[in-house]
């Protein structure tokens, strides 16, 4: 369809006329099975015709019927099929000004290899046994999450994983699994770790990995949507018969949960992976995307297109594919792919629409986009509109990711922790959650000149995630002339700011062993952008967490320090901005704060924490306030055993390193 045919219906759709007429606000889109029966219904509100066309496959030429819908109310197309379909593979063949294009149903919840045709699913029969009684994992408040950001292949593929389901959804399921020193892998190893939650990269559907050629090993991350409402098939055992896939990932779902992990889903409902060419757009030409005044595809995403949250069967459309996983599949939180696409509104609906099912869902985005969009600035999900959000939808902070490590567009940038000089308020901006602090010099602070969180729930704080280098990378780039010594401590200092902060920690996947994604076999090149790079790139080296056991066990025991002090997550700007105070007459590089008796319910705290940040290359010699200090953190080690007592009023703290005391 010519640009200018788009501009014209999106002239339209922006009518007093459609308004009316054809917004359809039912709860019936897709297909719904019963044992006698399946009943269709589409919203295709410019079509002439529409076709619905049944098939035995999900892949062959074997169509065997097709039925005339009956145009219906508000732009809907309805049918309904007599028998028992479940296993049927369906399209439509929507006819718009004479041309007819087959599409996929974009409410299809099963679909068959490739995602080229929805299937008629009974979801009572994809429940794994015990899955009608599956719960969320306990879980209080949205700052007490502690989030591992990870990849469903990268998981389980590499011969150290000691895993069968290898790049599967089932190699979560496995226990006793370990690597070749004996050490635990798998989900046992996530529960050892103490993480909250496990962030997994997209799980819908999704278009870049042939279903039909997985022996090749493809790989990609899955920022390329095609079926929002269906599992990605590569992931499967059986990509073949989309009943398979949910099973299997409801498997997943239902052993983390076991484990006492929450689940989140990465979402990317900003884009699609097709513009003209897809599904949405072959059903209702422009109405799904932003476009420009001359029927040219807004790219915010920089992908080629933008979704138009803002329209009502979008909002409804987002809406109800996040109630559907939440409902159907036990998703514990979404995070949301360039939220700053997103209008304003439609993040708020969709938060309020998780509360009625459980306020504990967590909410969280990138407040950025890839782009310039035709969206106002001041309706947009961005980091600078945080005020205007939901207190429990966060956003990530790149302020602290950068100011911890250095530019993640630039390499060889230096950050705090590498030395880069007059980082000391953009950290404590960090430390503080982006939230207003009467200590904080907020012209100092690297990207934002003032805060932009209005409680620290809205903050995610963190270092690395699957975007960019890994941790590891960057630091051996940006210091090339370091020691490994002072790189690992570096990595330590790092996680030791991120999980000591307030807010929400964050970290990407084998942060905690440095993880490293080495192009040449000398090391001395790193991938940037692993999107679909190969599995020796991309997957975990298990191994590595018994080589590093060092750095392992600092993370695990600042997990569990975080976990048991409550002063750590503060839950209000109030409480936090009059019981988190930092210490005076420090030297450059170095940040002390500490943190005061606050009550919280049925938990206990310590009387005070005192927090330091030492980031130079020589020890330091600290004053501390009157009293005798415990410290549980200090050099390479970290956790809830005692060190040490101090009670001559000074503590020497080593280079590049935290110290974490109470009283």
């Amino acid at each position: 369809m010519e640009n200018w045919k788009i501009a014209e219906y999106t002239r339209y759709y922006n009518s007093e006329e459609f308004q009316q007429s054809y917004l359809y606000s039912g709860d019936d889109l897709g297909a719904l099975w019963s044992e006698d029966k399946t009943y269709f219904r589409l919203w295709a509100p410019t079509a002439e015709r529409v076709q619905l066309n049944l098939f035995h496959t999900g892949d062959k030429p074997d169509l065997y019927v097709s039925h005339e819908m009956v145009k219906e109310e508000f732009g809907t197309w309805i049918m309904t099929v007599d028998g028992n379909l479940h296993g049927v593979y369906y399209t439509y063949s929507v006819t718009i000004e004479g041309q007819t294009r087959e599409a996929v149903d974009p409410y299809a919840k099963a679909v068959g290899v490739n995602g080229d045709r929805g299937m008629v699913v009974d979801l009572s029969s994809t429940d794994p046994e015990g899955f009608s009684y599956d719960i969320r994992p306990p879980f209080n408040e949205t700052n007490d999450a502690i989030i591992y950001e990870l990849h469903v292949r990268d998981f389980s593929i590499d011969c150290s994983a000691g895993i069968n389901a290898k790049g599967k959804y089932l190699a979560f399921t496995e226990i006793g699994t370990v690597n070749s020193y004996k050490d635990m892998t798998g989900i046992d190893y996530l529960t050892e770790l103490g993480v909250t939650h496990v962030h997994l990269l997209p799980i819908f559907d999704y278009a870049t990995v042939d279903e039909t050629k997985l022996h090749e090993n493809q790989f990609n991350w899955g920022y390329d949507p095609k079926n929002y409402n269906t599992p990605e098939g590569s992931y499967a055992t059986d990509p073949y018969h989309g009943e398979v896939r949910i099973k299997e990932m409801k498997q997943m779902i239902q052993a983390l949960h076991k484990s006492g992990i929450r689940v989140i889903m990465d979402v990317v409902y900003n884009h699609t992976m097709a513009s003209f060419d897809s599904n949405l757009n072959k059903i209702v030409p422009g109405y799904y995307y932003r476009t420009t005044g001359e029927g040219d595809f807004s790219n915010a995403s920089g992908c080629g297109n933008e979704t138009a949250s803002e329209r009502f069967m979008v909002r409804k459309f987002m809406l109800d594919s996040i109630l559907y996983w939440a409902e159907e599949y036990h998703i514990d939180g979404f995070r949301f792919d360039l939220m700053g696409i997103h209008d304003i509104t439609t993040m708020n609906s969709i938060r309020d629409a998780l509360d009625e099912i459980d306020p504990t869902i967590l909410m969280y985005g990138e407040g950025w986009t890839g782009g310039g969009s035709v969206l106002p600035d001041w309706e947009r999900s961005m980091k600078f509109n945080m005020k205007k959000l939901s207190t429990r939808i966060a956003a990530f902070s790149d302020d602290i990711r950068d100011g911890i490590k250095g530019s993640v567009f630039l390499a060889h940038e230096k950050g705090y922790v590498s030395g880069k000089e007059g980082m000391e308020e953009t950290i404590k901006f960090g430390v503080t959650a982006a939230i207003w602090h009467d200590q904080v010099d907020y012209w100092k602070v690297n990207y934002s000149g003032g805060p932009w969180a209005a409680q620290p729930s809205q903050t995610i704080n963190y270092v690395s995630s699957h975007d960019n280098l890994t941790l590891w990378d960057k630091l051996t780039l940006s210091t090339p002339w370091e020691s490994k010594g002072n790189r690992l401590r570096m990595n330590l200092l790092s996680a030791a700011i991120v999980l000591t902060s307030q807010g929400i920690p964050f970290f990407q996947a084998g942060e905690e062993f440095l993880r490293s994604k080495p192009i040449n076999e000398e090391g001395t090149e790193f991938e940037d952008n692993s999107y679909r790079s190969s599995d020796r790139v991309n997957s975990l080296k298990w191994d590595l967490r018994t080589i590093h056991s060092e750095v392992f066990h600092y993370y695990r025991g600042l997990i569990e320090l975080r976990k048991a002090h409550p002063l750590f997550r503060m839950r209000t700007a109030e409480t936090m901005s009059k019981n988190l105070r930092f210490l005076s007459g420090m030297e450059p590089n170095v940040i002390a704060f500490s943190l005061s008796q606050v009550v919280f319910l049925q938990e206990e705290s310590a009387e005070e924490i005192l927090v330091i940040y030492n980031a130079n290359r020589d020890a330091k010699t600290i004053y501390l306030p009157e009293g005798e200090w415990k410290v549980y953190v200090k050099g390479t080690r970290a956790g809830m055993k005692l060190l040490s007592i101090i009670t001559d009023q000074v503590i020497s703290v080593d280079p590049i390193s935290a110290v974490v005391m109470m009283k």
